[in-house]
């Protein structure tokens, strides 16, 4: 073999070397570009997983309070109908209370004749009517005379001077009577109290 031969292989050799080189180069650079794009696309992802955790986070939070607010207002929905059905009477009530008063007075009055005792007897009646009937739907009559004044079930319209320590902030007389619904003050007792 000749020395150009042997040149010309070498040539070729290096050539075939150089050009697998240039392969390898490329086939590395193509990987390294390759995992850059997957660090990025995988960089990416995780963002937008952070983020979509983050949205159904909130979406989860506006859920549980929207809920516990549908379940508040069926709790004062509840509570409110409670209350209306326990105290639906009290209007009536509040209307019949003057009627009421005014039969006490009406039996009041001092009567001579026959006739007007039989009316008084048909007052009473009428009056004791209205009484158990009120009773029965859970009025009473709030006790008043001789009793520590209170202010939620008394209404103190006039004052006078105790006659002794035992009887200071007592009611002395009651002007006209007041009345419980259940639990609460239907129409407070108009009262003298003792100071």
């Amino acid at each position: 073999m000749s020395k150009e031969e042997i040149n010309s292989k070498n040539s070729k050799k290096d050539q075939k070397e150089s050009s697998e080189s240039k392969e390898v180069k490329k086939h590395s650079q193509a990987k390294a570009n390759e995992k850059k794009k997957s660090e990025s696309l995988e960089s990416k992802l995780q963002h937008n997983l952070t983020q979509l955790q983050k949205e159904k986070d909130d979406l989860e939070d506006k859920y549980l309070r929207s809920q516990a607010e549908m379940q508040n207002m069926q709790n004062r929905y509840n509570n409110e109908r409670a209350q209306l059905i326990k105290y639906e009477s009290q209007s009536l009530a509040k209307d019949v209370l003057p009627a009421m008063d005014n039969l006490e007075r009406a039996l009041a009055t001092k009567v001579d004749d026959e006739a007007s005792k039989q009316l008084k007897k048909g007052v009473q009646m009428t009056l004791d009517s209205l009484v158990k009937a009120m009773k029965d739907h859970g009025i009473s009559e709030i006790t008043a005379e001789g009793v520590k004044f209170d202010p939620n079930l008394h209404q103190a319209v006039q004052t006078v001077e105790a006659e002794n320590e035992d009887q200071k902030d007592h009611v002395v007389r009651v002007l006209q009577k007041g009345y419980l619904y259940k639990d609460r003050t239907l129409r407070p007792a108009m009262v003298v109290v003792a100071q």
